[in-house]
């Protein structure tokens, strides 16, 4: 498994908001600017995130983005999942029908508690913990006025 480029800006853009969480509307333009994400790119992977109910798109002229669920109660595990689909480790387990073997294979099982403490990992992190970890890291906000 290996995190994509639209997953990767998605995290990126779900972190700028979070950590500007006391403004409720961000626009694109400046999460594109702040977190280095082509806009028109950025543009398709909130519309998966708005699709996840994870943000809202709000048009117009004072349009952007807003963060529609908390950050303490928005896991790293459903913003990857919102854009990559759920975590598979092998084919395997996404498809059990694919392979035979799955039910005697002894490395089916690893590649199935590996995912499981994958996924366990990714959603015991909240976007308030990473916003806590980029401030004490960074020692400052990315906070525009």
């Amino acid at each position: 498994m290996r995190l994509t480029r639209a997953g990767e800006y998605a995290i990126r853009c779900v972190l700028y908001m979070a950590m500007n969480r006391e403004r409720l509307i961000i626009s694109r333009k400046e999460i594109a600017e702040a977190m280095d994400i082509p806009a028109q790119f950025l543009g398709k992977v909130a519309q998966n995130l708005a699709k996840a109910g994870i943000i809202a798109i709000h048009q117009g002229a004072h349009g952007g983005y807003e963060l529609t669920i908390a950050p303490e109660n928005l896991s790293l595990l459903r913003v990857v999942e919102a854009i990559d689909g759920e975590i598979f480790l092998n084919d395997c387990l996404h498809r059990p029908d694919s392979c035979g073997r799955s039910p005697l294979c002894s490395v089916h099982r690893v590649w199935e508690v590996a995912r499981n403490q994958l996924r366990a990992t990714l959603d015991g992190i909240s976007l308030a913990g990473l916003v806590d970890t980029e401030y004490k890291q960074s020692g400052k906000r990315l906070v525009k006025p």
